[in-house]
């Protein structure tokens, strides 16, 4: 067994009333219901005073990382129901309610005063995934190696069909809310670190992003912590997906870290075909059709969920991941992707508050 890199999460939830109707402004009374532990803030603010964060530690044992998850979205939903309301890990909103005030603290409201209600007022959720790397100059490299796999790991974690009371008619709505924003999206290709942070100074200096973190590409070297983030991926309902997606992200970079170790170049993809392939994956998820960009050919979704698979299995089998990644991934090839089972509660009969009621009380799945 290889020594493995480290993997942490941070994920985005909503606030909802308890009976799985609109958002709910609570996050200030969420969060001082959280328990005290030293140094570490459990959970924390976001931008929207509807929305509020957890992030677990670094782990090298993937069941260690779900454990983390489990007892972190424990705590949460402890502090929400002390405050009088529940939490929802969902892309989307799924009930129509009102803006989201902006949350306290200068970044925030300087943020909100850039952007405004278009782009804030509704904020989405989503699941980024931290893996450490060596340097910032690794991290640059294994991001170019990443960007053909990231439109399939968008497919699979597809959790938003629903926003605001409406099919949206995408599995992930969430992805083509953040394209309001004006840096997000697949990441340029870098010669190295010197020409990303170039890029990047000349960006906060014309003003339209605030600071170095509104960079919101789908992969990129991380502002706080010495790890690649994967951020291209909507929330999961339950902590088991959370771990799937995790592993995955991580075999996928450690087999991108020993490609950038042995000098492979990062694989030729048309800047155009790659958007293509995101909007595809946004649009469909698991149950339509995607863009191979292996191939450059149109494909089952599926299709590219196994080709991904078949690459990743060496670095899954030399962490020990594998029974556990195929056993979670079947059971989703299985039930059907999250962007599904929410369609299928409405087919069933139920409302937009139904659906957000039944992903909430999975929330400690």
């Amino acid at each position: 067994m290889v020594e493995p890199l480290t993997v942490g999460v941070e994920e985005e939830f909503f606030l909802i009333s308890p009976d799985g109707g609109s958002v709910e402004p609570s996050s200030r009374e969420v969060l001082a219901a959280v328990p005290v532990t030293g140094p570490v803030q459990l959970v924390k603010p976001e931008c929207s005073t509807a929305v509020v964060e957890i992030a677990t530690d670094p782990h090298s044992d993937l069941s260690l990382l779900g454990d983390n998850v489990r007892w972190l979205r424990s705590v949460a939903a402890t502090a929400a129901e002390s405050a009088g309301c529940a939490v929802l890990a969902c892309g989307t909103e799924p009930v129509a309610g009102p803006y989201h005030p902006p949350s306290d603290g200068s970044r925030f409201r300087g943020i909100h005063r850039k952007y405004g209600d278009l782009v804030f007022g509704h904020m989405p959720c989503g699941l980024h995934v931290h893996v450490g790397m060596p340097d910032r100059e690794h991290a640059v490299r294994v991001s170019n190696h990443l960007r053909p796999w990231l439109p399939t790991l968008q497919a699979l974690a597809g959790n938003s069909p629903i926003s605001l009371g409406e099919d949206t008619g995408f599995a992930s709505w969430r992805s083509m809310w953040w394209a309001y924003m004006p840096v997000w999206g697949p990441a340029p290709l870098f010669s190295g670190v010197d020409e990303y942070n170039a890029l990047l100074d000349r960006l906060v200096a014309t003003g339209v992003i605030l600071d170095r973190k509104m960079a919101y590409w789908f992969a990129r070297p991380s502002e706080h912590v010495p790890t690649v983030e994967v951020r291209v991926m909507d929330v999961s309902p339950t902590s088991d997906t959370t771990v799937l997606l995790a592993g995955l992200v991580r075999a996928l970079v450690a087999t991108c870290l020993r490609e950038v170790e042995r000098g492979t170049p990062p694989p030729s993809v048309s800047e155009q075909l790659l958007v293509a392939a995101h909007w595809q994956a946004a649009r469909e998820g698991l149950e339509g059709g995607a863009v191979d960009l292996t191939t450059g050919r149109p494909a089952p979704a599926w299709t590219t969920v196994d080709r991904l698979l078949t690459h990743i299995t060496p670095a899954l089998a030399g962490t020990g991941d594998l029974p556990l990644v195929s056993g979670l991934l079947a059971d989703l090839r299985t039930n059907g992707s999250w962007a599904e089972r929410q369609r299928g509660t409405i087919r069933q009969g139920g409302t937009p508050a139904d659906v957000a009621a039944h992903l909430s009380s999975l929330f400690l799945k």
